[in-house]
């Protein structure tokens, strides 16, 4: 599912234009990103958990070349997936 497809789907289940949803759906994100930014987690109950992890330097070696390359410490984004997704994700099968 892509972003427009969230949006299409808000507007056909709110009665609202595309426009509206469109926003809608860019201010949720980009609360969700400054929160991110912040260092905050993003909780959504019934789906997870996003949180920024931080990965330290390291030294890596290129497999096709065997050359020693150096990795700089970065942050990176995570998601943990809650118990009513996950639960609901390993009923569909039953």
């Amino acid at each position: 599912m892509k972003k427009s497809d969230i949006t299409r789907e808000i507007a056909k289940k709110r009665g609202i234009t595309h426009r509206k949803a469109r926003l809608i759906v860019d201010q949720v994100f980009q609360a969700m990103s400054e929160a991110l930014t912040r260092g905050e987690k993003v909780e959504i109950r019934g789906l997870g958990t996003f949180k920024i992890r931080k990965k330290p330097s390291r030294f890596v070696k290129d497999p096709r070349t065997g050359v020693e390359l150096f990795i700089k410490e970065r942050y990176v984004p995570t998601f943990k997936m809650g118990k009513l997704m996950k639960n609901h994700l390993n009923s569909k099968g039953k």
